[in-house]
């Protein structure tokens, strides 16, 4: 790992789809992926927020997408996009047969009212 930034390049995502939405069967918008740990979790705009949520229970502060195209990394501690990082361990995204909002079959007809903005 390189500590000063956060980020460990050999360390796999910890699955295809948010690991605390999963296990309570609930939904989300988009994924993000912990650049320290691989835990995926969502994003602030999606009900659970456990991207955020594992940054403040383990102080691991850069994440990137992990959507299908998306490379760029958030970092918690200042806040900040970095347009770009170091490629992380495959795979890079959720399958791209995966929808947004996902998972497929778990995500409510009224979902854009539920949606955090």
């Amino acid at each position: 790992m390189t500590s000063h930034t956060g980020i460990d390049p050999a360390v796999l995502p910890s699955g295809t789809g948010c690991v605390e939405c999963d296990a309570a069967g609930g939904w989300w918008f988009h994924l993000r992926r912990c650049a320290a740990c691989g835990h995926i979790g969502c994003c602030d705009s999606s009900p659970g927020q456990h991207a955020t949520g594992h940054y403040r229970a383990t102080g691991h502060p850069v994440v990137q997408s992990f959507e299908p195209g998306e490379d760029w990394f958030w970092d918690y501690a200042t806040n900040e996009v970095r347009e770009s990082g170091p490629e992380l361990a495959p795979p890079r995204s959720h399958p791209e047969d995966q929808p947004s909002p996902g998972p497929a079959g778990r995500v409510p007809a009224d979902w854009a009212r539920t949606l955090r903005r």
